[in-house]
């Protein structure tokens, strides 16, 4: 059995992005999704952890999965647009958590 090979997965990550986008631009232009705010952010919170999981996998695997993987990653430019994307990935999914925090204690006008 061999080796197994850590190939970076840049179309789930783009993927990740749209239903990120589009629930921060919901939350911006809406009062409310639902009409209920614990609803509206438990749907916040579980999408932005959900969008965090993927880019905190990617960054365990190239630790522990294979030695030496980070380096090869890291070392060439589309490599580092990789762990770039990863990040934004984060950032992105942190924001979709941090709104949807705020949408607990949301007054609905």
């Amino acid at each position: 059995m061999g080796e197994a090979v850590y190939r970076p997965n840049t179309t789930r990550m783009w993927t990740l992005l749209l239903p990120a986008v589009v629930y921060l631009a919901l939350t911006a232009n809406l009062p409310t999704l639902t009409g209920t705010a614990l609803i509206d952010g438990s749907i916040g919170v579980v999408l932005g952890l959900y969008i965090c999981s993927h880019p905190a996998a990617n960054g365990i695997d190239l630790f522990f999965l294979q030695r030496g993987a980070l380096r090869r990653i890291a070392s060439g430019w589309s490599g580092a647009g990789w762990l770039l994307l990863n990040a934004l990935v984060m950032v992105v999914g942190w924001l979709v958590i941090v709104f949807g925090a705020a949408q607990f204690t949301a007054t609905v006008r």
